[in-house]
Order: structure tokens, then sequence, then C-alpha cells
């Protein structure tokens, strides 16, 4: 019987349906060319006879591999490896398979990867890692979607990073706080995060409220970052004590590392102290005391940076020429938890 053959071929499929292979190969490539009556005959077909497609064959004939690029900075901080997640999770929906790397900062292994990932074939590239400037990856002339990056010679999906701070200070301020901290790893003027620094600033000086920003490199492990931030927490005992603080960190990842270094040295969270942080990665709902974040809705990010990448990608096949690029913004929501809204 045919269903006992390990490798059903296009002839056989042909023979089985009397079509010829032509018209098979026309279900596969270009479905909508064939009537659905006939389209249903071949798929019948198909599960009668237990084929299982060749996945190498079919990049071999039409050079469409669907596979997509990532590259990603690290995942310690948690708005990365969820962000990663959400954009694994738009498989079902799209149909594109993900090959993945960690640049870690290093521009000559980013370019390594790169050239692996072309190599592979890959129809298109989301980038998250802020190694390589825009203009650099804009010549590589592929369907390319940044998310939270500089980018301006690049598509991108980014959060409005400043009407989310002001959602965070109008928190704190809603508290009573008498000295505003913005706590943040340094970033340039062309890095969307830096409309965080820039709202905050812009706030604090419109409501003339004493304020400060630490921006300080964090590193990019647990112990990095716990060093560093004891040292901010250092600063802040001696200078704002006895007095609110509203304490805005730019990270859910540093939030609730400086978080639990409260904890250990007061075994709970002083009542001077309001914190609220930016992303609502999980591990602001997850920590001891819940944190309160700004949402950047990642699982929305994740859905257009894709959607947006595989458009360009369709276009180009379409009508093979530079594009302009687009930046679409998502806007933030406030997620009120416990470290401000205190009993």
């Amino acid at each position: 019987m045919a269903n006992k053959k390990n490798n059903i071929t296009f002839s056989d499929i042909a023979k089985y349906t009397n079509f010829s292979k032509t018209t098979i190969s026309r279900y596969f490539n270009h479905p909508e060319t064939l009537t659905e009556q006939n389209r249903n005959i071949i798929a019948e077909a198909l599960e009668k006879l237990n084929y299982k497609e060749n996945k190498v064959a079919k990049i071999l004939a039409n050079g469409c591999t669907e596979f997509i690029g990532i590259i990603i900075p690290n995942l310690y901080v948690r708005y990365y490896s969820e962000i990663l997640n959400q954009i694994l999770s738009t498989y079902e929906a799209f149909g594109y398979k993900f090959l993945v790397f960690i640049s870690n900062g290093s521009k000559e292994d980013e370019r390594t990867y790169l050239q692996e990932l072309l190599a592979y074939k890959i129809e298109g590239l989301i980038i998250l890692s802020h190694t390589l400037p825009s203009i650099e990856l804009a010549n590589l002339h592929l369907p390319l979607v940044a998310v939270e990056r500089e980018d301006v010679y690049i598509s991108s999906v980014n959060s409005d990073n400043y009407q989310g701070t002001i959602l965070a200070c109008e928190n704190l301020s809603s508290h009573d706080c008498e000295v505003f901290l913005h706590i943040s790893a340094p970033t340039t003027r062309t890095t969307p995060a830096y409309k965080r620094v820039e709202a905050f600033d812009d706030y604090c000086e419109k409501h003339q409220l004493l304020h400060h920003t630490f921006m300080e490199e964090m590193g990019a492990s647990h112990e990095e970052v716990k060093s560093h931030l004891t040292h901010i927490l250092e600063q802040i005992e001696l200078n704002y004590s006895g007095i609110r603080k509203g304490i805005f960190i730019s990270g859910d990842t540093y939030a609730n590392v400086f978080l639990n270094l409260l904890i250990r040295k007061y075994g709970y969270l002083p009542n001077d102290y309001f914190l609220i942080a930016f992303d609502d990665s999980p591990i602001s709902r997850e920590a001891i005391i819940p944190i309160s974040s700004v949402s950047q809705q990642i699982d929305k990010i994740a859905f257009e940076a894709v959607e947006l990448l595989i458009s360009q990608i369709q276009a180009q096949k379409e009508r093979p020429a530079f594009c302009e690029p687009v930046h679409k913004i998502i806007s933030p929501v406030l997620i009120p938890r416990e470290t401000t809204e205190k009993n």
C-alpha cells in the first residue's frame, strides 16, 4: 500500500490524485492558484498517503527558509528573556522559525553571528542588541526590525518611553514623595530608552521637585548589578535619610535587586521608600514584594515586531527595493503594585 512508503514524492501524489506534478507543486508553493475543490482533493491525498513535507527540498526549490534571525543582548535582564519568549510564541500565528544568538556586547561576535545567520539564508532579522549602529545593519539589505535600540536607518517597534516615565512620576507624586530619584544604566540620546531620562527631568523641573539621576553601568550578571546598586543605595541613605523617596528604576530586573537589598538591610520595605520600575516583565510580579511597573506591553511589542518584519519580507519578494524605515510606538500602561500602593 502507498502509505507504507517512507518517502512520498510529488510523483506519488500526482499518480494518486490524477493531477500533474506541476499542479502538486503549485499546491505547496502557490495554493491560491488552485480551486478550493482541487486543494481539498490534494489535502485528502496527503493525509491518506501519510505525506511528510521535506523542508530541505522545499527550501532548495523556492529559496524560502522561513527562518528569522534574532540577536539579543543577554538573558539576565528579564525584559529580554520575556520578549524572546513572546517572539518565539508567534510561530503559530505566522509560521516562521527563529535562530537566536546572544551578543553580550561584542561587536566582533555580533558580526560573526550575522554572517552565520546570513549563511542560513534567514529571510529577516529582529535585533534587540545595541552593539552595531543601524546604518551598518541597514547595509545588510535584509528585512530588519529593531526593538528598543537606536533605529535611525532601520524599522523598529518601541514603547512610548517618554509617556511611560510620566506615568511613573505621576504615581510617585500621588504618594507625596519629597525627592525623586532615577536609577538607570547609561544610554545615548539616539536610544529610545533615553526618553526616560528626558521625561524624568522634564517632569521634575516642571513641578519644581527635588530630584537626582544615578546613571551607572550595571553589568550583565547578578553580582555586578548587586555591587552597583549597593553603592547607589549607600548614597541614597547618606543624602536622603528620613524623607519620602520616590525611586524610578529603568528595568524590573534592577528594581528587584534594589528591593532585595532594602529587605536584607531592614527586613521589610521601609515606609519612606516608594519604588516603581519599567518593563513589567514577569519578575516585577514574582518579586518578594510585587513591584509597581510601567508595562511596555511586551506581548504587543513582540507581535508587532514579527508582523512588521513579515510585511517587509513579503514586500521585498514582490518588489525588491529599498523601503523607508517604519517606526511603530506601543503605548505603555501603569501597573501599580505593593512597592507604591502601601496599606
